[in-house]
């Protein structure tokens, strides 16, 4: 009978790890060819915006070079950060209030009492996008944070909400009644059964949430702040710095994927047992 040294079976399992781990050089280059599209088209812009371009239609469209002078120019002046972090702030002072959609989202789907009640009034609000609300919600708030808050809250609360009831439905009912059978009461079912297993569901309405609160928290900034990206975009309009305008845009972009990175990031390490959330 053969036997394995232990220090041979380490080793054995060093280089195991080693092979299921790609270096850091290939998942670099993998990165990068991800981007290749990206990196040609930014190319192609700046060659049409140089030499296919006159003057005027420069100035509506300038190339990534300037686009990027102008940057680090709202970088060194600071007004770029300023706004970023009062955006960010207003994103998350909405997102906290929002979260109420979870425990409500609970009760819509554990109490059919609560579902018929407040089913109709969601379901007529629901559809009314967080834009159209912008104009009531100045004649409420006034133009500031909290206005500019209560848009975002529309728009994440009911993604929020109809994940958490779509989760809670989605739970195997062999689940709750093993808990049960165990004695679990009812407030013990709700907390270590029912959250728990509706809890990528509702992290999933998170994600979407925070996306759509973004989106709506730029189109609010337009009309309705003396702050913040979706105001310095505008003010940049009023001056036809298009340059800026576009350094607004593309730090909307880059914000939005940061923190669905982010949350990704965050759901993986959670909810490692859960397979909608591994890729």
């Amino acid at each position: 009978m053969t036997t394995v040294e232990p220090a041979d079976a380490t080793k054995a399992s060093a280089v195991s790890r080693s092979a299921r781990r790609p270096n850091w050089r290939a998942r670099m280059l993998r990165r990068l060819r991800g981007l290749t599209l990206l990196f040609v088209l930014i190319a192609a812009w700046q060659y049409a915006s140089v030499a296919l371009l006159d003057d005027t239609a420069r100035n509506l469209l300038p190339a990534p070079s300037a686009v990027l002078a102008a940057a680090w120019e709202l970088i060194v002046s600071g007004e770029l950060l300023r706004n970023l972090v009062d955006s960010v702030r207003r994103e998350m002072v909405a997102f906290v209030w929002a979260c109420a959609a979870i425990p409500l989202g609970i009760a819509m789907s554990w109490w059919p009492l609560v579902e018929e009640q407040v089913d109709p009034i969601v379901e007529i609000l629901r559809p009314v996008p967080p834009l159209a609300w912008i104009p009531l919600s100045i004649l409420w708030f006034g133009i500031g944070n909290t206005q500019n808050e209560f848009i975002i809250f529309l728009g994440i609360f009911f993604p929020i909400l109809l994940n958490t009831i779509t989760g809670v439905k989605g739970i195997e009912p062999n689940l709750i009644r093993a808990a049960r059978c165990l004695g679990a009461g009812e407030a013990s079912i709700l907390a270590r059964v029912v959250f728990r297993a509706a809890l990528p569901q509702i992290l999933t309405g998170v994600r979407i949430g925070l996306g759509v609160g973004w989106m709506a928290l730029v189109a609010a900034e337009l009309v309705g702040a003396i702050s913040g990206l979706g105001f310095m975009i505008n003010d940049a309009r009023s001056v036809l710095r298009t340059d800026s305008i576009i350094v607004g845009m593309a730090t909307i972009g880059l914000v939005g994927l940061a923190m669905d990175r982010v949350l990704r990031l965050l759901m993986r390490r959670l909810l490692p047992w859960s397979r909608a959330l591994g890729h």
